[in-house]
Formats: C-alpha cells, structure tokens, sequence
C-alpha cells in the first residue's frame, strides 16, 4: 500500500514493523539523556536523604512501637513489641502534657508577632524607607544568622538579675523582673528571643512577596481614591496570600520545633514551664528512655503534619 501527500511519499509494507521519525528518536534520545543527567545530581541528595533522614526517620518509628531503653541499643533486635502502648503512656504522661502546652503557647505567641513585625518591615522597606535600605534589611536579617550559642550567652547576661536590662528599668523605676528565675517571665524572655531571630525571616519574604506586586494596581486604586489603608487592605494582603501561607507555614513549623531557645535560656525551666516537646525528646533519650523519645519524635511529627495540612487548607489561594 502506498500513501502520498503534497509534502512527502512515503511506503509502507505491509508486515514490515514501523520506523520511527527520525526527529522523534533524536527527540526521545535527548530527553532520556536529560533524564539520566538529572539523575546524576539528584543522586547525591538522595543518598544523604536515605542515610540521614530516611533510614533513621524509619528506625525511629521501629523503635516507637517498642520498650527499647538505652541498655537495648548495643542489641536492638532483643527487645519487645509493644504497639500502640508506649504512645498512650506518652499521651498521659504530665511532663509531656506540660511540653505540649508550652509548644502551643510557643506557637500562638511567636507565630502572630514574628510575623507581623516582619510584613511591618517589610512594608516600610518597601515604600517608607527611601534611604539606606540595604542596610536595614541587612541590620534586620543579622540575628538570622547570628550564631544561636553566642546570642543566648548575651541574652542570659542583658536579661539576668543584675543584668544591663535591669539596670536600666531600675535607673527609670520601673521593676526589675527576674527574666530567667521566674516562670511567667522566663516564657517571655524565650518568646522574645524566638520573635528577635526569625522575625527577618518573615521580613524578607514578606518583601519579595511585595516586590513581586505590580506597581500600576496601586495607581489605578490611588486614581479611584483608595488611601495607604484601603490599598493595604484591598490590594496588598490579598495579593500577599500565597506569601503568607508560606510564612505561616514555615514559622509555625520551626515553633513546633522550638528546641534552641529554651535549652540554652532556661534548660526548660524554671518548673518546666519553658520545656517544649523537642526538649521534652532530647531529654527522654538523655534519661535512657530510647522508646519514649521515639515515640515523642514521632507525635511530634504528626503534629507538624496535621498543622501544615490545615494551613495549607485554610490559607491556600481561592484562585
């Protein structure tokens, strides 16, 4: 049989198999090259993935569902399956319970101020500040980067009893709180210090989000009218949504795994009111308590999980 068009002629037998094109064999050529190549840089994250991540995120939840203590970590194989039970004892454990409200307490306060401080920055970066902006966004990004020992060595000094925070309310005559000793003023100081070191975080994301705003909406609104605070609520924050989600997503992700904060202020005190659910952790397989610890990493882990679902559910774009 023999078909002819205006272009080309080509035969085809029949019983004879189909030759491929031969731009579309160059073409599945090229992508398979592409593919393998992709391959080859994705591999080396894969492999770190696996051993530092993946495998120990699985022995973890092997050792969750057992009585594992630390006299068991030189034979892990000689231990027994306990199911579900380790993660009801956790549950009703009050030290957990207590970490757990303190995680939450963590997360209502840090999450809201970091990130209103941040889109305030952010919106004075943008618009307010004409002069030197480079450099505040630079002096407001600093405690991101500064290292975390360093800076809770200089808080625990500016905020002990007789510390330069204290001197100064004293010269004004205003108490002197114990920062460190007291439990509601010990919360204060770890939520300060959460907020002072990622509230640049949010700043910088809040203005690529801004930046990424077409300037002529907010001329068409200025002709028709609107003021700073119309545009800012009609046009600013509803373009900022998908921004937000991520910011809100981020920082309630890293509250929930507050860890730095209050181990190096407070070692989760005083009376545990400071101890969040990391520390609570760090401490169980610190006491030899393997099983528990696992079994707290992985509540903890659902717990980011379900956090990050709803977020995402409620926040995400409508379009």
């Amino acid at each position: 049989m023999t078909t002819t068009t205006s272009a080309t002629r080509t035969v085809v037998t029949p019983g004879a198999p189909a030759r491929r094109p031969r731009g579309v064999r160059k073409a599945h050529e090229g992508s398979r090259a592409e593919a393998t190549t992709a391959w080859l840089f994705l591999a080396p994250f894969l492999v770190i993935f696996l051993l530092f991540t993946g495998v120990p995120a699985v022995l973890a939840i092997g050792a969750s569902l057992t009585d594992m203590s630390a006299r068991d970590i030189r034979d892990p194989l000689n231990v027994n399956f306990t199911g579900f039970d380790g993660f009801a004892a956790i549950i009703g454990n009050p030290g957990f319970q207590s970490a757990f409200l303190n995680t939450v307490l963590f997360v209502v306060l840090c999450v809201p101020i970091s990130m209103g401080l941040g889109l305030a920055l952010a919106l004075m970066l943008n618009n307010g500040i004409r002069r030197l902006k480079t450099f505040f966004r630079a002096a407001a990004y600093i405690p991101v980067i500064t290292n975390i020992v360093a800076a809770a060595v200089i808080w625990q000094y500016a905020f002990s009893i007789t510390g330069p925070v204290n001197s100064v309310l004293g010269s004004l005559g205003l108490p002197e709180p114990n920062w460190l000793g007291d439990p509601g003023w010990a919360v204060t100081t770890v939520v300060a210090m959460g907020v002072w070191r990622t509230t640049g975080t949010c700043m910088i994301l809040f203005l690529a989000g801004l930046q990424a705003v077409p300037e002529e909406i907010y001329e068409a609104a200025a002709t028709d009218g609107a003021g700073p605070w119309r545009r800012l609520w009609s046009i600013t924050l509803p373009l900022l949504r998908p921004t937000t989600l991520l910011v809100t997503v981020l920082q309630t992700v890293s509250f929930l795994n507050i860890f730095e904060e209050p181990y190096l202020l407070t070692k989760g005190g005083p009376l545990g009111s400071t101890k969040s659910i990391a520390l609570w952790v760090y401490e169980q397989f610190g006491f030899g308590n393997v099983s528990a610890s696992m079994a707290g990493s992985v509540l903890l882990l659902v717990l980011v999980g379900v956090v990050a679902i709803v977020q995402f559910r409620i926040l995400r774009p409508k379009h």
